[in-house]
């Protein structure tokens, strides 16, 4: 059996025969997802990290019911996303950290793109941040988390079609308000 620290989780798949899953190997596959899930919504790294930590903490405390999980992935964003939710509301205010736009740049681009693009995003997320709240969550899921529709119902409990009405409706107001601010 192997494990991580002396844990391992035994999952059951689909045929019925018993299985393990590595928390390791859970934690390696999925760690940077669930980080930048986090910190799209967060935007600071540090509680970011303290979410990722709390994902494989509640990994650990429903192994007994892994078996039901049929797409690990979402699963684990969903759980990423709520406390993420739950941290925001609880530790920060709505509000928009300037230092998580650079961090969106492209590390490659000459220094005076890479400031024009960091103004652009900065300007992008500001707007981002003053949409509905479903709409402004769909945006992230999609754009900054590249999940696809079926996803991103699940992880916010809506059925495909309002997602898709969701993200068409953000996108609409997104790119309306950025042509009026003169940054599109």
């Amino acid at each position: 059996m192997a494990s991580v620290e002396g844990c391992s989780l035994a999952l059951s798949s689909i045929e019925g025969s018993r299985s393990e899953v590595d928390l390791a190997a859970l934690v390696e596959a999925y760690s940077s997802l669930l980080f930048r899930v986090a910190h799209s919504v967060l935007r600071s790294g540090a509680e970011a990290e303290d979410v990722v930590q709390d994902v494989f903490v509640r990994v650990l405390e429903h192994r007994q019911s892994l078996s039901s999980v049929r797409d690990m992935r979402v699963w684990l964003v969903r759980i990423a996303w709520n406390l993420s939710l739950d941290r925001r509301r609880r530790v920060r205010p709505e509000q928009f950290d300037e230092g998580f736009a650079e961090s969106l740049v492209a590390k490659s681009l000459p220094a005076d793109k890479a400031l024009d693009e960091a103004r652009r995003m900065r300007a992008v997320l500001r707007e981002m941040e003053r949409l509905p709240k479903a709409e402004r969550h769909v945006l992230l899921l999609s754009v900054v988390e590249e999940l696809g529709t079926a996803e991103m119902a699940e992880v916010l409990g809506r059925s495909e079609s309002a997602v898709r009405a969701l993200l068409f409706r953000a996108r609409t107001r997104l790119r309306e308000r950025l042509e009026e601010g003169g940054c599109a």
